[in-house]
């Protein structure tokens, strides 16, 4: 039995189709990424499979169970964790929990011990009395998985969980997605975050444009695009220079500048590497560092969304 099944799914507003005929399944206790750049339909996407919005056509089940037909069923397996923080500025961290506990039905025993084990799992254990409003941007996103985990679900939907947070809130939130999988829960993912989607996810897909795009696991996706090659060079006299020279070399796609590096694509890296180390030896700027990369999972985003961004000479790819 899948955990989702989703069958030529499409919801209208209007004239405007948010999610046009899509169609995929999720299997028990993977971690499914869904990437796409903001407007995709991602989030019209997670609230049909939710219940909160009704699809104009198309079926989702969840566990065996219709999402339309019986919602409630459905819901009872499922955490949701939104974009959007749901906690109670006014109450506390406790306060919270409990209320979350309420609203899945999920008994005073239990509700109670869950809500101190997953306080202390997200690190608010010491906080549980003080009110929210007092909290960072991190400390309520936690709260809110926290809250989305209080009735021990065997799906988790979280919808761009790690947007715009501190690196102890991440690291926090990856190692209780990695417990959570380890325990069989399957988690779906949405977010426009493509190295969060590469390091968590077991399998991809993009949409844009309310379309499926691809799905697949990271790794074969970069596999669809291997003729994109590329070297990361890093100078000890900096980068402005070279990005100009480099620029020019004809076997030079694309370039851009990522941080104090630069990364040259290129059909042909071997050539590229000899003439970098020309480059190097003519203008005394030593290679601190230089690093052959095949293509990342951002490559083929890029590649089957069609989306750009301003480059440095060459060619014209970039989110």
């Amino acid at each position: 039995m899948d955990a989702i099944q989703v069958t030529s799914l499409t919801k209208k507003f209007s004239d405007l189709v948010a999610v046009d005929n899509v169609s995929f399944t999720v299997r028990p206790g993977e971690v499914f990424g869904y990437l796409g750049p903001n407007g995709a339909g991602k989030t019209t996407t997670i609230r049909t499979l939710t219940g909160i919005t009704t699809p104009t056509s198309g079926t989702a089940r969840i566990f065996d169970l219709d999402i339309v037909t019986d919602t409630i069923r459905a819901r009872r397996q499922m955490g949701i964790v939104y974009e959007t923080s749901n906690v109670y500025d006014d109450l506390t961290a406790w306060q919270n929990m409990m209320f979350a506990g309420e609203l899945y039905n999920v008994g005073k025993k239990d509700r109670e011990e869950r809500g101190s084990a997953l306080l202390a799992t997200f690190g608010l254990l010491e906080r549980k009395g003080n009110r929210v409003h007092g909290f960072s941007k991190g400390m309520k996103r936690r709260l809110t998985l926290a809250m989305g985990l209080i009735n021990d679900p065997q799906l988790l939907f979280l919808d761009e969980p790690t947007s715009g947070l501190d690196v102890q809130s991440n690291l926090i939130i990856r190692e209780v997605l990695q417990d959570l999988t380890s325990r069989g829960v399957t988690v779906f993912l949405t977010t426009h975050n493509i190295e969060e989607a590469n390091v968590t996810c077991d399998r991809v897909a993009i949409i844009n444009k309310g379309r499926i795009a691809a799905i697949d696991s990271p790794e074969r996706l970069k596999k669809t695009i291997q003729s994109v090659q590329s070297i990361e060079v890093a100078f000890e006299k900096g980068i402005s220079e070279a990005l100009t020279t480099l620029s020019r070399l004809p076997m030079v796609s694309e370039v851009r500048k990522e941080g104090d590096k630069i990364r040259l694509y290129t059909d042909d890296p071997s050539t590229l590497l000899e003439e970098i180390m020309e480059y190097s030896r003519v203008h005394q700027n030593r290679v601190v560092s230089a690093t052959t990369r095949g293509p990342t999972l951002e490559d083929v985003f890029i590649h089957l969304t069609g989306l750009q961004a301003p480059a440095t000479g060459g060619g014209g790819n970039g989110r």
